[in-house]
């Protein structure tokens, strides 16, 4: 940062630099044309005095004129050319001295002992106001005067025996502040100009980047697939976006503006949606997920959410309401048209398979071997109308929680005793494929808050899946550790990134270990099921637990892809999260978080 903020400076010390050689040259050419003109009235006024009084004349006054004129003329030529470019501070100095030394010279080499004072004033009073820039310039020149006029002194012994010491004394003390006060003058000009150039330069800067900055959310107000508004108290709208005059039916922005002046009346087909949004804003300052049904331009009827906030001025005073406006008609009629769907499965599926059901078990209750059928098919016949059944129920459940939510009975639950139950009904299976189980859950791992029920179905679930998608002979393993819950999120990076394993398998503990006291307003219990399976790749561990993914080895399966997503939607309804670290051939270890029992958070 120190490197660039150099750079910055030295960036601007060199533009600062081009623009005053720039503005020293558009002055010096302004002060070279009146100095030209001052010379030419000298000129005229000594061709007069010998006229006019040639007593009075003396010739060497006008050659001295003519020498100013002829120098101030070549820096008037140099000026129009590459030189004055390349060296303006040499042709301020040609201008200086074709004013004060040339005239020294001129009187000296008359061994005229006189002191041009006026002259010398009158040229650094002209550069000082006219020129005010590069104030070493304006001593370089007033040096050189001075130096002229003592090596003069030295050179050809002139004594100036017509001043007495004092009074030669003054005009030196007359000389220095008069060069001093130009001098000084120029600085602080050239200081200010600086300052000056510096913060137009920034404030230059700073509006490019506003416009650009107002330019890009100008972009997203206009290009955005919400509604964006802002809305008067009293319930007019004071802005809004494209997006919100299609949402509204409405041809542009301003006919939003100018049609919903009242829009507790002319937008809510519910009128007391409105005051409904201003009482929720009220108590927690914003809304999220406000959905209303409400008149378009058309008088038609369509749904929409409202996510906004209160803007207020520092007295607390609400100034207007400002947020996001969204189309949701579609989700409401898909939520519909799954309503009739589930309806049709409940009544014209799910009766007659449970129908069928009870008729086979009925002829399975029977005796001998004279039923019409075979036994090992009527085995099979239950067996699949089973399945069936589960398959139903579990589309039910999913549905049904996308509707109305999961809903959890918790207490405190003893982790491992609820593994170990889980365990214990899949043990027929486990048996059948060979399977070694180990609980290295540690005894005294802290209660989680939790219902036993449906965290059971989290367990079997997973394990169940490790059977089936898996070779016999498959071992099967549980762990289980508090772990910090921001430790947790800084070692396995963002909630969707599974790639990488969240916590070092070196960091379990024992079954027989003690655990550390939690700080339970940070821990969570961190618990793995992991495999020696076959694997899963990458890509199907990104969307294993999605709505109707089947899962690796999905060709083995009969299933609808519910199960991990309805451990997903329990893990989640608990405030953890679930995830899975595979790769091919690598076995599978799936993870997922619960809340200590101490812990209170539960939003349903």
């Amino acid at each position: 940062m120190t490197h660039l903020g150099n750079a910055k400076s030295v960036q601007g010390l060199t533009v600062y630099e081009v623009w005053r050689n720039r503005f020293l040259r558009d002055r010096l050419g302004h002060a070279v044309r009146i100095a030209i003109f001052f010379a030419f009235t000298i000129i005229v006024y000594f061709c007069g005095e010998a006229i006019f009084a040639p007593q009075e004349f003396q010739r060497i006054y006008l050659y001295t004129s003519g020498a100013v004129e002829l120098g101030l003329l070549t820096c008037l030529a140099l000026q129009k050319t590459s030189i004055a470019e390349r060296y303006p501070g040499l042709l301020f100095l040609g201008f200086s001295w074709s004013l004060t030394v040339v005239v020294q010279i001129g009187l000296a080499a008359a061994r005229i002992e006189a002191l041009p004072i006026l002259t010398w004033s009158l040229t650094f009073l002209t550069q000082a106001t006219l020129i005010p820039v590069r104030w070493p310039l304006h001593l370089i020149s007033q040096l050189g005067v001075l130096l002229c006029h003592v090596g003069i002194n030295v050179v050809l012994n002139l004594s100036f025996t017509k001043y007495t010491a004092f009074r030669l004394s003054g005009f030196y003390l007359y000389l220095f502040w008069f060069c001093l006060i130009c001098d000084l003058s120029v600085y602080w000009y050239d200081r200010l100009q600086r300052t000056e150039f510096s913060t137009r330069r920034e404030l230059e800067s700073a509006y490019q980047q506003l416009e650009v900055a107002e330019a890009k959310y100008r972009s997203i107000f206009e290009n955005a697939g919400e509604g964006i508004f802002q809305s008067t108290p009293d319930g007019r709208y004071i802005t809004a976006n494209p997006a919100l005059a299609r949402i509204y039916g409405c041809n542009s922005p301003s006919e939003v503006t100018a049609k919903f002046t009242d829009i507790e009346r002319q937008l809510y087909v519910d009128p007391n949606r409105r005051a409904e949004f201003l009482r929720a804003i009220a108590e927690s300052g914003r809304v999220s997920d406000f959905e209303s049904q409400i008149y378009r331009s058309d008088g038609s009827i369509v749904w929409i959410s409202e996510k906004a906030r209160a803007v207020r001025n520092v007295n607390g005073t609400v100034l207007y309401y400002e947020g996001l406006i969204e189309d949701i008609t579609q989700r409401k009629q898909a939520q519909e048209s799954l309503r009739l769907f589930i309806h049709a499965l409940s009544h014209d599926l799910r009766n007659p398979v449970s129908g069928m059901l009870m008729v086979l078990k009925n002829w399975q209750k029977q005796t001998g071997e004279s039923i019409v059928i075979p036994r090992s098919v009527l085995a099979r016949m239950i067996q699949g109308s089973e399945q069936q059944l589960r398959l139903i129920d579990s589309l039910l459940e999913v549905h049904a929680s996308e509707l109305r939510g999961l809903v959890l009975h918790c207490d405190r639950v003893d982790l491992k005793a609820v593994i170990e139950a889980a365990a214990a009904d899949l043990e027929p299976l486990m048996n059948d494929y060979q399977a070694k189980f180990k609980n290295l859950v540690p005894d005294n791992l802290p209660a989680v808050n939790a219902d036993a029920t449906q965290l059971s179905r989290v367990f079997s679930n997973l394990m169940a899946n490790a059977l089936k998608h898996n070779l016999p002979g498959l071992n099967l393993t549980v762990s289980a550790q508090v772990i910090d819950a921001e430790q947790l999120s800084i070692n396995r990076g963002h909630k969707e990134d599974t790639a990488q394993f969240p916590i070092p398998k070196s960091q379990f503990p024992s079954p027989n270990s003690q655990v550390p006291i939690p700080n339970t307003s940070k821990s969570m219990i961190f618990c793995t099921v992991e495999d020696d399976g076959a694997g899963i790749s990458p890509f199907e561990c990104e969307h294993l637990f999605d709505l109707y993914v089947r899962g690796y080895q999905s060709r083995h399966s009969v299933g609808l892809g519910l199960g991990l997503y309805l451990c997903r939607q329990i893990i989640e309804a608990h405030g953890g999260e679930i995830g899975v670290i595979s790769t091919n051939g690598a076995g599978a270890t799936f993870w997922l978080t619960l809340p200590i029992a101490d812990r209170t958070q539960f939003e349903l």
